[in-house]
């Protein structure tokens, strides 16, 4: 039966004995029932691989577009006369206010909705672009390229990434790195696209056309379909804005006292509910080791040309080395996510992950003595690929700690953190160039910075680790006879209580917190 005819025939009855106000409030909750998305599990598939394709054309628009930066490099030190230090404010600002405003990208994801926080963040990410193209000077370029397009990247891309959990989860890896790849490949095609745009169109008008193109993160904002899962579901003891609640607020006149307090009470509430994993002494150290690695990472993409024109390679050439770069990270992208995803590696995608961020930084330590084209290819090759392997594995292994219900916000947090360091590390890289004269000092600490953040993620879970079998040794000797008939269940718990302790001793180190 049509859904207008089914109202028609049950309105009177719903309604009957209701004043008007509350006749349109059950009117309207009774249609809703027709179009709202049912609780289910993650499908590992379906509409699922559609999710993946507008994630990976976001990836292509958002990171591949803002490595692709780095060619106007030189572009930008030339027409405005300026040195290393001040050109590389530019890549900095615009990865530091992608990371900074991911939390507000989240926000948006999570109160609006997936599609219309991505369809505006590329509507300002192409406004931002081509108002840098009619820039005058390298303050134009940081506000219009780096602040207005990098706020546009924010509000896209964490919220497109966390879509991906929702979709699946038995092949979640595989997903992600198919997601991820749309970097590598993006880095692939456009590096030496827009080489080629700006030979012949000038980087005024290479940046035009990448305005134009940016504009289809509203193409994939409108693929990104809401999804409810079981998990997802508030009760009423969890949500703080219960139905009682809302009622009572109607009949509250708006501009009264006793309504902003109410306001403000519930709105903290609803964000200590969804930041409550910032108390986890696991995504702490998560966090801390982030900052490291992502002081490392930012460098290369903004001086890898440079450096390679400078020991003299080619301009094409060094282009071609981003191409390379790009291309490989796709295959790590794919193959580390297909691999995580086998039985035998499933377990271990935490050490997959240190594993890539450590050899990442040792291939940092080398490259100062790659002088020659041939040279820089395999170095290409290697760093692209460890870097394609842990980018795909940050969304993976941050699932694991907080779980797919907080995964959106983790992530909101995580990239945020990406932000100082993306802001300072490419400027502090330009002044170490400018001031020794050579880009081994810069490529040297980010490379010791990366190696420092993987053993720090395996010291802290080593540590981990030898806790839980000291407490299941103390277990089995405290009480024998309760461990032959609990399957060393009495271990499980000690450990699980020890971590509720340490969360708690991290909750007492943070000012103004109040852990239960």
């Amino acid at each position: 039966m049509p859904i207008g005819s089914h109202w028609t025939a049950n309105s009177s009855r719903i309604i009957t004995g209701l004043s008007e106000p509350e006749k349109e409030e059950k009117r309207i909750e009774v249609m809703a029932k027709g179009t709202r998305v049912r609780s289910t599990s993650p499908p590992d598939g379906g509409w699922g691989w559609m999710i993946v394709a507008g994630c990976f054309l976001v990836t292509i628009c958002t990171r591949a577009v803002t490595r692709c930066i780095s060619i106007f490099f030189v572009e930008f030190q030339t027409y405005f006369t300026q040195d290393y230090a001040q050109t590389a404010w530019i890549h900095s600002i615009i990865d530091c206010v992608t990371m900074l405003c991911a939390p507000l990208g989240s926000v948006v994801s999570n109160h609006l909705s997936c599609q219309v926080g991505i369809m505006l963040g590329g509507l300002l990410a192409s406004t931002g672009l081509i108002l840098g193209s009619f820039a005058t000077n390298l303050k134009h370029l940081y506000l219009t390229l780096g602040v207005l397009t990098g706020l546009g990247f924010a509000l896209c891309y964490s919220p497109a990434i966390a879509m991906v959990d929702k979709y699946f989860s038995r092949r979640k890896a595989l997903a992600y790195g198919i997601a991820m790849s749309g970097s590598g490949i993006g880095t692939f095609v456009l590096a030496p696209v827009v080489q080629l745009l700006i030979e012949q169109f000038s980087w005024r008008g290479a940046l035009l056309i990448l305005g134009g193109f940016v504009l289809n993160l509203c193409v994939c904002g409108a693929l990104m379909r809401p999804i409810t899962l079981k998990e997802d579901q508030t009760t009423p003891e969890r949500n703080p804005i219960s139905r009682t609640q809302k009622q009572d607020f109607k009949r509250v006149a708006p501009c009264s006292t006793l309504t902003k307090k109410w306001v403000q009470t519930c709105l903290c509430c609803s964000l200590q509910q969804e930041y409550s994993f910032l108390l986890m002494s696991d995504f702490v150290v998560l966090a801390i080791s982030v900052l490291f690695m992502a002081y490392g990472c930012s460098p290369l993409f903004v001086y890898l040309v440079p450096y390679a024109v400078s020991v003299g390679v080619s301009h094409q050439q060094a282009a071609f080395l981003m191409s390379i770069l790009g291309v490989i990270d796709i295959v790590g992208n794919i193959t580390f996510g297909w691999l995580t995803d086998r039985r035998c590696l499933k377990n271990y995608r935490y050490v997959c992950y240190l594993f890539a961020v450590g050899l990442d930084g040792l291939c940092y330590l080398c490259l100062p003595m790659l002088q020659s084209f041939p040279l820089l290819v395999p170095f290409s090759c290697t760093f692209g690929y460890f870097d394609g392997a842990y980018v795909t594995l940050i969304p993976v292994v941050t699932a694991e700690i907080v779980g797919t219900t907080s995964l959106s916000s983790a992530l909101g947090v995580v990239y945020f953190l990406h932000a100082v360091p993306y802001l300072v590390s490419p400027p502090i890289a330009g002044w170490l160039v400018d001031t020794t004269g050579s880009y081994t000092a810069a490529f040297l600490l980010c490379g010791f910075s990366m190696i420092f953040s993987s053993v720090l993620l395996g010291f802290a879970r080593l540590v981990k680790k030898r806790k839980k079998t000291q407490l299941r040794f103390l277990a089995k000797e405290s009480d024998p006879k309760l461990q032959l008939w609990t399957n060393r269940s009495v271990a499980y718990s000690v450990a699980r209580e020890l971590d509720h302790k340490d969360d708690q001793c991290v909750a007492l180190t943070v000012p103004g917190s109040n852990p239960t």
